[in-house]
């Protein structure tokens, strides 16, 4: 038998809720039904109906846990997964601090398999079922982390960091080491299995522009590839940025230059985007990617979401760890919801729980294959518990419809909220 039948509240979304009335955009079945087959979601809709076609199908009754597509982490560094939670420093002390210690240990492949595979499972272990990460200038880190996410039959994207200055000499490369390594990683990895390649430079100040045009130019012989880094994240970064790249008209500018602003671009943080910058990106179809506890743990700043959101930009959310101080994609959407509130705007919980599944599958450009909850799509699936902690149930206990039960989980949720997950159709052991 391979069918198998998951009964429960069901969540999925038809368009995006952030560009219209959010009603209109959400599938909600109080009584639902997802069919999985073979790893993929073969069709949802009304589980009784669906277990009346399908009477011998294996059936997983969830009650009243809702079934949504697994998160989706659009944007995190798996190499500092050990230094989440570290003390008192903004950008670039954080970067001199603590990343670049951490990260000149991945060349020791026994080292970089431990870290990947921890992350991996604390990723699961909150649901997460796509993780979309920055490895280091070590080939073997790449390798470590493809590794791992293929032994767990996860969908991820990763990518060689990139850096020849501004960065210890355990962590420089040079324009013809990231272009071959890169190049070298990408022919080996990208399509294989579920793994994508993202071409990585960190950001532009770690970068001589000699290293962004090589970038540029891999990614011009691939323009399948993503390509994923930093983009206004902090002002003194940017006028960091001004002053390495005088003559750019703003931070996208250096990116622009090189060739590295595309479709298939995914750009982390965008806080303080110029009005230029704006266009440009929407011009190109370029995504942003929303990092909202680490812009407040590092202290960066109000991601415009709603304004970028109207300007149609494609909108990922994701953890940045470990900037961001959370593995947890429900702790995500709460900062998020709390830095909306900051800039005017109660986000909904139709909203936040789009962006953590449909919107950044639709960032990373693997719309309806991730993130998704219906025929077709990878079998992906985060089930939820709404009454996971004694805080959690006397609230939801008071809920007056589904969304007032499901905002709890959201703002106070952690691991302990995941009844289960599911990686292309297998239920993994928790």
């Amino acid at each position: 038998m391979t069918k198998h039948l998951l009964l429960g509240q069901t969540l999925g979304f038809s368009g995006n809720p952030l560009t219209g009335n959010w009603q209109d955009a959400v599938q909600f079945d109080s009584a639902g039904g997802v069919l999985i087959e073979h790893g993929r979601i073969i069709a949802t809709g009304n589980g009784a109906a669906l277990q009346g076609a399908h009477p011998d199908v294996a059936v997983t009754d969830y009650g009243n846990d809702v079934i949504s597509a697994g998160f989706v982490d659009a944007h995190m560094h798996y190499p500092q997964t050990g230094i989440i939670a570290s003390w008192g420093k903004q950008l670039i002390d954080w970067l001199n601090t603590y990343t670049f210690p951490e990260e000149s240990r991945f060349g020791d492949r026994a080292y970089a398999d431990q870290v990947a595979g921890e992350t991996l499972d604390l990723a699961i272990a909150h649901g997460t079922t796509t993780l979309t990460s920055f490895c280091t200038i070590h080939a073997e880190s790449v390798d470590a982390f493809f590794e791992a996410a293929a032994a767990r039959n996860m969908a991820v994207i990763a990518g060689k960091t990139c850096m020849d200055r501004n960065a210890p000499d355990t962590l420089r490369d040079t324009a013809q080491n990231a272009y071959d390594d890169s190049k070298m990683l990408l022919e080996k990895w990208h399509g294989k299995g579920r793994a994508h390649y993202a071409i990585t430079p960190r950001f532009s100040p770690t970068s001589t522009p000699a290293q962004l045009q090589a970038l540029g130019g891999l990614w011009a012989e691939h323009p399948t590839c993503l390509m994923q880094t930093h983009l206004s994240e902090q002002l003194p970064e940017i006028a960091w940025v001004r002053e390495l790249f005088p003559q750019a008209r703003d931070y996208l500018d250096t990116y622009e230059a090189y060739g590295l602003l595309g479709e298939n671009g995914l750009y982390g943080h965008a806080i303080y985007l110029e009005p230029r910058e704006i266009d440009r990106l929407k011009e190109v179809g370029a995504a942003v990617v929303h990092c909202p506890t680490s812009n407040t743990f590092i202290g960066s700043g109000l991601f415009d979401l709603m304004g970028l959101a109207k300007a149609s930009l494609p909108i990922g959310l994701a953890t940045d760890t470990g900037g961001g101080s959370s593995f947890s994609m429900l702790r995500t959407m709460a900062a998020a919801y709390e830095i909306g509130q900051l800039r005017g705007t109660a986000l909904h919980p139709a909203q936040l729980m789009w962006l953590a599944t449909e919107g950044s599958a639709g960032a990373l450009k693997m719309a309806g294959e991730i993130g998704h909850l219906g025929a077709g799509a990878a079998a992906d699936l985060t089930i939820l518990n709404l009454q996971s902690t004694p805080a959690i149930r006397q609230r939801a206990d008071r809920a007056g419809d589904m969304w007032d039960a499901l905002f709890p989980t959201i703002m106070m949720g952690d691991d302990r909220a995941v009844r289960d997950v599911w990686i292309a159709g297998v239920r993994q052991s928790r």
